[in-house]
């Protein structure tokens, strides 16, 4: 059965119009869902809206939005006032730049959708905007109104067709500055180095999406189907972490059982203890924002 598409509407390429249609690339729908129940009865409790300080239920028509600016101070906004504010659509992704493929940091990737042509008669012009994006190692940047937000989309070239990425916005982005204000500075030199590029070198591989299982996923399956066969569940012990105690000895002992080779050693003898020194203060890189 064909995929559902999420939206449809028109890719513009300057006076170049297709007929598309946005398909969900990702989806968590086939996860395990689980239901809440009452232990007693066995029967599925519904959720509901009670006022915070009286605990009566509150109808559906009697639910407002609300903003708070202050302690229990809020502004209520109407259903029609919060649909005034939904942008108005023309359901038209147009173009308004192209760009390197890797020029986006991928911190501003929010989820990726499947864009395909939605009518034949827009097979040839899907085909010359694809094609060309690849021919030039080009992304193309886009907006348009999805789910009733503008979103910012990026668009790429992807297996025969186009992938459409929504973008965040710069202000949905977390600064990194903050996040690692708290590393230290320090530069690694020396034979501590040499051995951790040593294991990078051995380790070297590609990523093959089928060969990482959701480990989660799987035991609770196991899980579910061992209750429904009558089976005993027997908790499993939860493993010590090993501690760390000699950062130099564990490298060592890394490089020992994933290479057959020596490891190099760049001018630091074997055994000399590793280098760190302070480094000047980098200021921090800037952002890549599309």
């Amino acid at each position: 059965m064909a995929p559902r598409a999420q939206w449809k509407g028109y890719l513009k390429f300057g006076e170049v119009v297709c007929p598309v249609s946005l398909f969900t690339a990702a989806s968590t729908s086939e996860r395990i869902a689980f239901h809440t129940l009452n232990r007693d009865t066995g029967h599925r409790v519904r959720r509901e809206f009670v006022d915070s300080a009286s605990g009566e239920p509150v109808a559906k028509e009697d639910q407002v939005k609300g903003y708070e600016i202050g302690k229990d101070d809020y502004v209520i906004l109407e259903p029609d006032e919060v649909a005034a504010a939904v942008p108005e659509s023309d359901k038209t992704l147009a173009i308004s730049a192209f760009l390197p493929t890797d020029q986006i940091d991928d911190l501003y990737f929010d989820r990726p959708y499947y864009l395909a042509p939605s009518e034949r008669m827009g097979d040839e012009a899907f085909a010359l905007i694809r094609d060309a994006m690849a021919k030039k190692h080009a992304a193309a940047i886009a907006q348009t109104v999805l789910f009733r937000r503008l979103r910012t989309v990026l668009i790429r070239p992807h297996d025969g067709g186009v992938i459409a990425t929504t973008l965040n916005f710069d202000y949905e982005v977390r600064s990194a500055r903050e996040a690692f204000a708290d590393v230290p500075e320090m530069e690694i030199k020396g034979e501590m180095l040499d051995l951790a590029k040593h294991i990078i070198d051995t380790k070297a591989g590609k990523f093959e999406p089928a060969d990482f299982h959701d480990r989660y996923e799987e035991a609770v399956a196991e899980l579910v189907k061992a209750k429904i066969e009558g089976r005993k569940i027997e908790p499993k012990k939860v493993r010590k972490p090993e501690k760390v105690t000699d950062l130099m000895e564990a490298l060592r002992q890394s490089a020992a059982l994933g290479a057959p080779s020596k490891p190099p050693s760049k001018g630091a003898a074997k055994g000399s203890p590793a280098k760190a020194t302070k480094a000047k203060k980098a200021s921090s890189p800037q952002r890549k924002a599309g």
